[in-house]
C-alpha cells in the first residue's frame, strides 16, 4: 500500500530527492516550501499525488494548519521528514545572538512545531515514522559551525527522548545524520557571520581540508530513505553517506578514550 509523507523543505537538495523518490514509486506527498512555486514541476509531473503547501516552519499556526490540510487531503499521515533547515558559518565569537536565534527557530523549533502537530494525528492512528533530518554534525562538531551544532544537537536529544515516549503508540522514529552531499547546504541557502581576521587562518585551514573531500550524491539519498521508511524495525539514528561512517568512529573512540583517561576524576568527584 502507498504511504503518505508530509516532508518539509523540499524546494530543492534533498528534500526535493525523498519528495522524488516517494512520488516515483508511486505514493504521496504533501510537500512544503517557502515559495510555493518552487514546487510547480513536482505539481506539474506528479499532479494528485503532491499537495503543494507554503509553509515557514518557524510560524506554529501555518504548521498546524498545514499539517490539517495533509491530513485532510490523504486521509492519514505515514511518514513525516521534517528536513527544512539551513546552515550557520561562523565561529562562536563571530555570531550574532540574532543569527543563534534564527538559527534554533529553524532548525529545533521547526521541528518542534511539525513533530507536535503530527503527533495527534499518528497517535490516533496507531503507526506513523518522524524523520527527523540531523547530520553528522549532530554527533560531533567542526569549527566556525557551532550555532549550527547547538541547534543539531538540540534536536539529537528532543528526538532520542521523542523515540521513547511515542514507542508505545506504534510510532517509530529515526535520526537521519548525512555527511556532506553536493546540495546548495553550503551556499545561497547558508547564512554567514561577519568573519573577524582573528579567525582568517582557521578557516584558510577548513578550505584547504575541504577541498579534498569527497561529497554524496543526492540522488541516491532518497532511494537509501525508502529503505529506512520501509523497515519493519528502523534505527534511532542512521548515517548517511560514507564519510561520516568513518568520522563517527574516530568522534567516538576518542570520547571513550578520553573519559576513561579521566575516570580517577570521575570516581573522585563521587565523594
Amino acid at each position: 500500500m502507498s504511504k503518505v509523507w508530509f516532508i518539509t523543505g523540499t524546494s530543492r537538495g534533498l528534500g526535493r530527492n525523498f519528495a522524488e523518490s516517494a512520488l516515483e514509486r508511486g505514493d504521496h506527498v504533501a510537500a512544503t516550501a517557502r515559495t510555493l512555486s518552487s514546487l510547480d514541476d513536482l505539481v506539474a509531473k506528479y499532479g494528485d499525488q503532491v499537495l503543494p503547501l507554503a509553509l515557514d516552519v518557524t510560524d506554529k499556526q501555518a504548521v498546524t494548519a498545514a499539517v490539517t490540510a495533509a491530513h485532510e487531503k490523504f486521509g492519514r499521515l505515514d511518514v513525516v521528514v521534517n528536513n527544512a533547515g539551513y546552515g550557520l558559518f561562523g565561529a562562536v565569537e563571530e555570531i550574532s545572538e540574532q543569527q543563534l536565534r534564527d538559527q534554533i527557530e529553524t532548525n529545533l523549533f521547526g521541528v518542534f512545531f511539525v513533530t507536535q502537530a503530527v503527533l495527534p494525528i499518528l497517535r490516533e492512528q496507531g503507526s506513523g515514522h518522524v524523520i527527523q533530518i540531523s547530520t553528522i554534525g549532530g554527533v560531533g562538531a567542526f569549527p566556525s559551525l557551532g550555532g549550527y551544532h547547538a541547534s543539531k544537537w538540540a534536536l539529537e536529544g528532543l528526538t532520542e527522548s521523542l523515540a521513547q515516549e511515542v514507542a508505545g503508540f506504534g510510532i517509530k522514529v529515526t535520526l537521519v545524520e548525512p555527511g556532506g552531499f553536493s546540495t546548495d547546504w553550503a551556499g545561497s541557502s547558508a547564512v554567514h557571520a561577519e568573519p573577524q581576521p582573528a579567525y582568517q587562518p582557521l578557516r584558510d585551514a577548513m578550505a584547504a581540508r575541504a577541498g579534498g573531500a569527497s561529497y554524496g550524491d543526492p540522488n541516491a539519498a532518497g532511494p537509501a530513505l525508502l529503505q529506512i521508511v520501509d523497515a519493519e524495525n528502523p534505527p534511532l539514528r542512521v548515517l548517511f553517506g560514507s564519510q561520516p561512517t568513518q568520522l563517527v568512529k574516530h568522534i567516538y573512540a576518542q570520547r571513550l578514550q578520553t573519559w576513561t583517561d579521566w575516570e580517577h576524576v570521575s570516581h573522585a568527584a563521587q565523594g
